[in-house]
C-alpha cells in the first residue's frame, strides 16, 4: 500500500528510537529554527539595553570582551551541536543533561534553565518601557514619567510588558506554526534594522576603528590591584548577558524538519550571525560617538543613534526595536514552554499529566499560559522595587551558564571515559553522516568547561558596582551567589523523590502503550 505521508518518517523515527512518540507539529524550516536562536540572542534589543554597562566600566576597549565570549561560547555551542545532531528532542538542556550524566543533573540542568527564561522573558518584556513611551508620549498610560526607577515609569512598564506576556502567550497557544512564521518576520526585521543602525553609524564616523584600543575611559573597577584587567572583566558581563540563548534551536527539534542536520547548523549560525552583526554595531557606535565622556556611559547606544538619526529616523528605529523585543520574548516563552513540556513528559514536574498534553493546534498550550503567569508575576517585582528587579535579571543569567554546564561538564567526562561519541549515531535516518566534532572534541569541550566555570564566577562575583551601585543594600551586592544557593535548595527541594516511570522505547507498527 503507498503512504500518503510526506516525509516526515525518519525524523518521527528518530524520535520514536529515542523512546517518544511523535507528538508535536513538524513546521518548521531552517530559516525558523535559525530565527528561534537568533531572536532569544536579540542583539537589537540587548546591545540597545546594555553598551552603557559596558563602556562604562571599559572604556571603548571593552569592545574586545565581544569576541572574547563569542569564542568561549562558540566551544559550548559546538558541544550543543554535537548533542543536538544525536538527540532531536524538546527540551534540549534537561535531555542532554540527562543522558549523559543521569537524572539528577538532568533535573538540575532543567530546573535553571526554567528559572532563568522565565526571569530573562520578564526582562525582555520590561523593556518595552524604555521604547514605546519615546516613539509615542501615549505608551505611557500610567503617571508621566517613564523612567524605569520612577513610581509611574516602574507601573507602566508591569502594563506594558505584562499586554506583551498576553500577547506571546496567545501566538503560543494557536500553534508552532504561527510562532514560526511571526518570529521569523520578526527576525527578518531585526536583521534589518541592525545593518541600518550599522551603516547609519559607520557613516556618521567621527573617529577611526582604532578607538577601540583606548583604555583611558575605564570605570572605578580599574582602580584594582589587577588595573585595566579588573575593568575589562567586569565590562565583559555586557557580553556575557548577551550571547546566551543560542540553543533554542535545540528546544524546538521536535518541530523541525530534519532536525539532526538543521539544528546543529543552526544553533552555530544563530550565535555566529548574532556575534557578527553584534560586533559591528558595537564597534561603529564607539566610532560615531559624539564623545567618549559620561554622556556615553549614561546614555548608551539610545544616546548615540539619536544625535547621529535625528528624531524622525530615530523613532523609526525604535519601532524596530520593539519588533525585536517583541520576538525576543517570543522565542524565550517557547523554548521555556518546551522544555516544560519535555521535563513533564517524564514525570519530572508537578501535574505533569496536564503540562505534557498536546492540544489540537499541536502545541502544548498549558506550559505557555504557566510561564506567562509567572511572567508577569515576576514582573510584579519591578513595582516595589526596580533595584531588585534588575538584580534579579542580572543574575539568572548566571543559572543559564550553570544550566550549560550541566550539559558540558557531564559531557567532557564521558568523552574522557570513551563513552562519547557513540559510533553507532553518527549517521541520520536516511544514512548520512551527522555533525561531529572528531578528533577537536576534547580540546573543544574543555574549552567549553573552562569557560563555563570561569563565566559562573565571574556573573556570580559580589561586585557592589554590579548589583549595588547605589550602596543601599548589602543583601543586594551578594545576590548572585545567593540566589544560586536558593536556585539549589529549591531544586533539591522539588525533586521528585519517586523515580520516573520508565519512558518504553515505541517500536514502529506495534501499538502506543497508554498513558505515553
Amino acid at each position: 500500500m503507498t503512504t500518503t505521508h510526506a516525509s516526515p518518517e525518519p525524523d518521527s523515527d528518530d524520535l520514536t528510537a529515542l523512546g517518544y512518540r511523535p507528538q508535536l507539529k513538524r513546521s518548521l524550516g531552517s530559516f525558523a529554527s535559525f530565527a528561534a536562536g537568533f531572536s532569544f540572542v536579540s542583539i537589537l534589543t540587548t546591545i540597545f539595553q546594555l553598551f552603557g554597562l559596558g563602556f562604562s566600566f571599559g572604556g571603548p576597549a571593552f569592545f574586545w570582551t565581544w569576541p572574547v565570549v563569542y569564542a568561549g561560547q562558540l566551544l559550548v555551542a559546538l558541544c550543543f551541536a554535537e548533542l543536538a545532531a544525536r538527540y532531536p528532542i524538546s527540551g534540549a538542556i534537561y535531555q542532554w543533561s540527562r543522558r549523559l550524566g543521569g537524572e539528577v543533573l538532568g533535573w538540575f540542568g532543567g530546573w535553571f534553565m526554567i528559572l532563568a527564561q522565565i526571569v530573562t522573558a520578564s526582562a525582555a518584556a520590561i523593556a518595552l518601557q524604555v521604547v514605546l513611551p519615546t516613539v509615542w508620549s501615549g505608551f505611557q498610560i500610567i503617571g508621566d514619567d517613564p523612567s524605569l526607577t520612577s513610581s509611574s515609569g516602574a507601573a507602566n512598564a508591569v502594563l506594558l510588558g505584562s499586554v506583551l506576556l498576553v500577547l506571546t502567550t496567545g501566538i503560543n497557544c494557536i500553534g508552532v506554526h504561527w510562532m514560526g512564521r511571526i518570529n521569523a518576520i520578526g527576525v527578518t526585521c531585526e536583521i534589518v534594522g541592525v545593518i541600518a543602525v550599522i551603516g547609519a553609524l559607520a557613516a556618521h564616523a567621527r573617529r577611526g576603528p582604532q578607538v577601540v584600543l583606548d583604555t583611558g575611559q575605564a570605570g572605578a573597577a580599574a582602580t584594582g590591584s589587577l588595573g585595566y584587567l579588573s575593568a575589562f572583566i567586569v565590562s565583559g558581563l555586557m557580553a556575557a548577558y548577551v550571547m546566551v540563548g543560542f540553543g533554542s534551536a535545540g528546544e524546538l527539534a521536535e518541530e523541525t524538519r530534519n532536525p539532526r542536520r538543521v539544528a546543529p547548523r543552526t544553533i552555530r549560525l544563530a550565535l555566529t550571525v548574532s556575534a557578527v552583526g553584534g560586533g559591528l554595531m558595537l564597534l561603529t557606535a564607539l566610532m560615531a560617538a559624539p564623545s567618549l565622556g559620561d554622556e556615553l556611559a549614561t546614555g548608551g547606544l539610545p544616546y548615540v543613534l539619536s544625535s547621529v538619526l535625528g528624531s524622525f529616523w530615530g523613532k523609526v528605529l525604535l519601532v524596530d526595536v520593539a519588533v525585536a523585543i517583541f520576538v525576543c520574548t517570543l522565542a524565550i516563552q517557547t523554548a521555556c514552554s518546551r522544555l516544560i513540556f519535555s521535563m513533564a513528559r517524564d514525570r519530572r514536574l508537578p501535574f505533569s499529566t496536564q503540562l505534557a498534553h498536546v492540544s489540537r493546534t499541536g502545541t502544548p498550550m498549558l506550559p505557555s499560559i504557566v510561564i506567562g503567569l509567572a511572567c508577569i508575576a515576576v514582573l510584579g517585582v519591578n513595582v516595589g522595587n526596580p533595584a531588585i528587579f534588575a538584580t534579579l535579571a542580572s543574575v539568572c543569567i548566571v543559572l543559564i551558564y550553570l544550566a550549560y554546564l550541566s550539559v558540558t561538564g557531564p559531557m567532557l567526562v564521558a568523552r574522557i571515559r570513551g563513552t562519547w561519541p557513540k559510533k553507532d549515531d553518527a549517521r541520520d535516518a536516511e544514512g548520512r553522516e551527522v555533525f561531529t566534532l572528531g578528533r577537536w572534541g576534547l580540546a573543544v569541550n574543555v574549552g567549553a568547561v573552562l569557560f563555563g566555570a570561569f563565566m559562573v564566577i565571574n556573573l556570580a562575583w559580589p561586585r557592589p558596582e554590579i548589583y549595588d551601585p547605589a550602596g543601599t543594600s548589602t543583601l543586594l551586592q551578594w545576590a548572585g551567589p545567593l540566589i544560586v544557593v536558593v536556585a539549589v535548595v529549591g531544586g533539591a527541594l522539588c525533586f521528585p523523590r519517586r523515580r520516573p516511570h520508565p519512558v518504553p522505547v515505541l517500536v514502529p507498527g506495534r501499538a502506543v502503550p497508554e498513558g505515553l
